[in-house]
């Protein structure tokens, strides 16, 4: 995994962009091990490896990862999710997480992972749910120890494809006061709608429990129709198909001018936000329809038109990133500055599943720090 505190700066003598504060909101728990942890863990556990070199490991992961495919992008996770089965596993691995998170320049993070996928030696969804507190919590800690101030919640992604999407729904409101603070499913798209899972979106409304569903990455307007009818998706896990309801009908110069469907003028006009992964869109062909470099990605498209675009990881491992490069590359590619990155920040913080007082001093801290910048 590249280092999260590698010098990415803005161009042309920008600040460090590990400096800056930042919001992550879609950051998966089983795409972001350390190679060197799962090394450790495998070993333990009698896992073979196909590598048994930390960095070689690292090689592998992002090699298989960059597929261009959804499905074998998510078959890498069998590896991580394999090291992560017991009440130790799974606390050392969301302990380090938000270490890293921590290096990254993230002052708050929601945490998104499949319980169901952790039980293969025996533990309890709420055991699972626990384990992962208590290595969030513990780090939480260390780091207050050390002067850094982070905050960190988990999501629970039940599997589009699997039948346990209630029990995941009743699991993330039994413990909405122990750190969950919303639900999601996740998984293969295509074919798997987010109708099947309608009962459980009924208990998460009654509940008022939030909702975020990927949705808009390997399937398109038609997932993100479901996300929001049938999920009451507050956001939309990544979403960056929504440029398919978008149609630029006359160019002059540097100026479009665009014609905006139903949907993406929902998701624009409720301000829905989106969360967008640049790399991974790249990795797993959801912006295959515009090209195959970051430069084709339509994440400044509906920055320009006024979307709720936040800037996110997905799995920092499969992709080889940080919030800091993800950041580095996209100004790279579209010329942002200072002002431009502040605005992803505060989109994110507007966006968190928090309640309003916390979400305004989480601006008041992105505010503080880019004006010291």
């Amino acid at each position: 995994m590249s280092a999260p505190d590698k010098d990415y700066r803005l161009p042309n003598g920008g600040p460090r962009l590990a400096a800056l504060p930042k919001v992550s909101l879609h950051d998966h728990l089983d795409g972001g091990l350390r190679p060197e942890t799962i090394v450790d863990l495998a070993v333990e556990a009698g896992i073979d490896l196909p590598a048994s070199e930390p960095e070689a490991l690292r090689r592998w992961f992002v090699e298989n990862a960059d597929s261009g495919t959804l499905v074998d992008y998510l078959a890498t996770f069998e590896l991580t999710v394999a090291v992560m089965q017991t009440r130790e596993q799974l606390t050392r691995v969301a302990h380090e997480f938000v270490l890293d998170l921590a290096a990254d320049g993230v002052f708050h993070a929601e945490v998104r992972w499949a319980p169901e996928q952790h039980q293969r030696q025996g533990l309890t969804l709420d055991q699972a749910v626990e384990a992962v507190q208590a290595g969030f919590a513990s780090a939480v800690r260390s780091l207050a120890d050390d002067g850094y101030e982070i905050s960190v919640g988990q999501i629970l992604s039940a599997l589009r494809q699997g039948e346990r999407s209630l029990e995941i729904a009743q699991l993330a409101v039994r413990h909405r006061e122990n750190g969950v603070l919303a639900f999601d499913i996740a998984g293969p798209e295509a074919g798997y709608p987010a109708a099947d899972h309608r009962v459980a979106f009924d208990l998460l409304a009654r509940e008022f429990m939030p909702v975020t569903v990927h949705a808009g990455e390997a399937d398109g307007l038609d997932s993100i129709r479901g996300a929001l009818i049938d999920g009451r998706a507050l956001r939309l896990g990544h979403g960056v198909r929504i440029a398919e309801d978008i149609r630029v009908v006359a160019s002059k110069g540097s100026t479009s001018t665009v014609e905006i469907g139903p949907i993406a003028s929902w998701v624009r006009d409720r301000e829905i936000p989106l969360e967008l992964s640049p790399q991974s869109n790249l990795q797993t062909g959801a912006i295959a329809a515009w090209g195959t470099d970051l430069d084709d990605h339509p994440f400044d498209l509906l920055y320009q038109l006024g979307y709720g675009v936040t800037v996110n990881t997905d799995n920092r491992l499969m992709s080889d990133t940080s919030l800091c490069k993800e950041l580095a590359l996209l100004s790279q590619a579209f010329d942002y500055d200072l002002d431009d990155h502040e605005t992803f920040q505060l989109n994110a913080a507007a966006s968190c599943f928090l309640p309003l007082e916390d979400r305004e001093a989480l601006a008041d801290r992105i505010t503080a720090g880019f004006e010291g910048a």
